[in-house]
């Protein structure tokens, strides 16, 4: 019998709270043969991380114990004095962290940091390790390798900076991969770049992978086998193609059936809920699409014609402007009342910057935006102050958008009472109302930020919008950091509220399946460019933009069948917006393909 990579017996891990340890992982067993990928999935608080940083020993000691055995190669790492354990993580171990800007030294050139760590633990001299370096970023697809060990992390994206620490993680050659998230932060076309160089390179390598995530798209992708984590508890554990196949608990159901899936929307007209799936018996209601939310008005709710947003580039002693970032180039659409507009793209194509744009959070350079038919870039300050009554954002990370000293009650009556709307009585009865009409309950307005989820968080951030009655909401990724039941549980309130209050949203991601899921219609945005606009049916169902197929066809799909298809994915990077002072945007040409939906024309930069 072949022998196992890793073998964890009863792990137990456990934390000092209040002079007394509380365990957090409790009697977690599992095997990783070589050459094998096992992917251990749940939500945020399960124990996933923990595992991974008690098998790493990386927590600090002080106020954690690990109990049971953690052999590697037969070695029991529980056991190793620190100076052996030390020589075993990077040599034997290495581990790829969620996000890769924490974990590389902003100071320091990337190449430097792999040249130092290749310098330590294999002894090469700097010679040596410098070739070795650009051997390693060349593995990882890095392009122009040599020419870029001298850049800091700040010059990289994501998904770059993600491969360097890749590279780091492969320079000692470990028996053992340990990969944490990795792709959780990542567009889709990163993240499916990132999954297919893991693949590739543990083919290459021999590697054992362990695989942590919450998304199960990226399992049935990357993973031979499961396991199910729940509270610190083992859910479940098997095959995957087995637990997708045939999922014997309910915690495992109800997280299979969360997985937004691109293609489900398919011969439907209206967004749809996800289904809602009891955790302790794992029965799921049946979904159904929502009403018509369209206000037939007389005008939009919202319309932005030619919106343009640059941000100068300056340098020397005087500052001058040396370039120009165009994040956002002769931009037009409307949004209906009672629609959902989702606007789609990776970072940096501009999304973002149009929803700060509208709201005037970011001063546009040229444009028009008409808010029920008052233009608010040539208002007054009083007149804008009235227009943003009518418009609310909703941000990605809802603790950043909470004072963490302020209660939620107060934080949710504060633009009611800055805006004199109501007494602070009313305010009160507002603030009930509101929690109640997010699924939360009233006495939780004398709650702070920190003693809710994320996922009430987020809830809390939706009622503070909905207090002063807006007719428009910007969400910007706002169900991006969140784990898959919850997202589904913001998703459906989005479109119960909607449908009871006549909402227009505005939908800022990256995530194509939710996006399938709650759009009306959904415009594609690339490199501050609108590339590709229409129904959302004729968009998913009859792409037409080369970059907008390319988006599609990254998204993971959760079918353990497809895991070993070869995906035909682009290792470019997406390309810089920033320009010369004199440069002149080419214009642009858009033709429609059936009714209301227009593509962009494209020339020799798509023609591949």
């Amino acid at each position: 019998m072949e022998q196992t990579v890793l073998s964890v017996r009863n792990l137990t891990t456990s934390f000092a709270r209040d002079g007394l340890w509380q365990p957090v992982v409790r009697n977690l067993s599992f095997d990783i043969r070589p050459r094998e990928t096992l992917a251990i999935v749940g939500e945020s608080g399960s124990g996933k991380s923990v595992t991974a940083l008690s098998i790493m020993r990386l927590l600090p000691p002080t106020n954690s114990r690990i109990a049971g055995s953690i052999n590697l190669m037969g070695r029991d790492l529980l056991r190793l004095p620190d100076e052996e354990m030390r020589r075993v993580r990077g040599n034997e171990v290495a581990m790829i962290f969620q996000e890769p800007m924490t974990s590389l030294n902003p100071v320091l050139p990337v190449g430097f940091q792999i040249v130092e760590a290749l310098m330590l633990h294999r002894g090469l001299t700097r010679v040596e390790a410098e070739a070795e370096t650009v051997r390693l970023f060349d593995k990882v697809r890095i392009p122009a390798a040599k020419s870029r060990l001298g850049e800091y992390p700040h010059r990289f994206s994501g998904g770059m900076r993600q491969r360097v620490m890749i590279a780091m993680a492969l320079a000692c050659k470990p028996k053992l991969l340990i990969a944490d998230e990795p792709t959780t932060a990542l567009d889709v076309t990163i993240q499916a770049q990132t999954l297919e160089l893991i693949k590739t390179l543990q083919a290459e390598e021999g590697m054992s992978v362990l695989f942590i995530t919450h998304d199960m798209g990226v399992v049935a992708e990357i993973a031979d086998r499961m396991l199910v984590m729940y509270h610190g508890d083992v859910v479940e554990t098997g095959e995957t193609a087995e637990v997708f196949r045939n999922p014997c608990k309910p915690y495992t159901r109800a997280l299979l059936s969360a997985v937004p899936q691109l293609g489900s929307m398919t011969g439907r007209e209206r967004p749809m809920r996800f289904p809602v799936v009891d955790i302790k018996t794992g029965e799921a209601d049946t979904p159904v699409e929502t009403p018509d939310t369209i206000a037939q008005a007389d005008r939009p709710v919202l319309e932005v014609r030619g919106l343009t947003t640059r941000f100068d580039i300056r340098s020397g002693i005087l500052r001058k402007p040396a370039g120009c970032v165009h994040a956002v180039e002769n931009v037009s659409f409307s949004v209906q009342p009672g629609e959902t507009l989702s606007l789609v793209g990776e970072s940096g194509c501009g999304k973002s910057t149009t929803g700060r744009s509208i709201l005037r959070l970011i001063e546009p350079r040229a444009g028009t935006i008409l808010v029920e038919g008052t233009n608010i870039l040539s208002s007054s300050a009083r007149a804008l102050s009235e227009a943003r009554k009518k418009m609310q954002m909703i941000f990605q990370d809802p603790f950043a958008s909470l004072n963490p000293r302020i209660k939620v009650g107060n934080a949710i009556a504060e633009p009611f009472l800055v805006n004199r709307m109501g007494t602070r009585a009313q305010a009160r009865d507002k603030v009930a109302d509101l929690l109640v009409r997010v699924g939360l309950k009233p006495e939780m307005a004398s709650r702070y930020p920190h003693e809710f989820s994320g996922g009430q968080r987020q809830r809390i951030c939706i009622a503070r919008a909905l207090a002063v009655e807006p007719k428009l909401i910007i969400a910007d990724e706002a169900v991006s950091a969140l784990d898959v039941s919850i997202k589904a549980q913001v998703v459906n309130l989005m479109l119960d509220l909607q449908a009871s209050l006549g909402l227009a949203y505005l939908f800022i991601s990256h995530d194509m399946a939710v996006v399938e899921r709650l759009s009306h219609r959904v415009a594609v945005m690339y490199l501050g460019e609108m590339v590709e606009i229409g129904p959302r049916a004729a968009v998913f169902g009859n792409p037409q933009h080369p970059y907008t197929k390319r988006l599609l066809s990254a998204v993971p799909v959760p079918d353990p069948a497809r895991r070993r298809m070869a995906r035909s994915i682009s290792n470019a990077e997406i390309k810089s917006p920033v320009r010369r002072l004199d440069y002149i945007p080419p214009v642009r040409e858009y033709r429609e393909v059936s009714a209301g939906h227009l593509v962009q024309s494209w020339g020799e930069e798509w023609a591949a």
